[in-house]
């Protein structure tokens, strides 16, 4: 089952979205990456990795992050496990492509692109 990891500048951001996302999600495997090593806000791609290394069943992993340097982190991360972790990064909203991600995720048969592709979906939605 493809899994996925959520890159925040906060812990308790990507905490709360991986709660929000298996409520609908279910079975999907969703782990928080989160603030910097001092527990303040930021991120680090060796943290980063290590959630791709161990979120990483063997069917792939989705990154999505919040922005800026947790983008260039997290693809730095994808980089370090290229060759051993099919690894990618959703160019999707935090939370919502997170959610759609997971109900994705959840199928049993959904590859890595087809999950990407739920997340990414996000980005069109409308909240009116």
């Amino acid at each position: 089952m493809v899994s996925i990891v959520v890159v925040s500048h906060s812990k308790r951001a990507a905490e709360g979205i991986r709660d929000v996302a298996q409520e609908m999600g279910g079975d999907a495997t969703i782990l928080p990456v989160g603030g910097d090593p001092d527990g303040g806000i930021g991120t680090t791609a060796p943290a980063i990795e290590e959630g791709i290394r161990e979120a990483s069943d063997g069917s792939g992993v989705l990154v999505i992050a919040d922005l800026g340097s947790a983008v260039m982190n997290a693809e730095i991360a994808v980089e370090a496990v290229e060759g051993e972790i099919e690894a990618t990064i959703a160019d999707a909203p935090i939370l919502e492509g997170t959610l759609n991600a997971a109900v994705s995720a959840a199928q049993p048969d959904a590859s890595l692109s087809e999950v990407l592709e739920r997340a990414e979906e996000a980005r069109e939605l409308r909240k009116l």
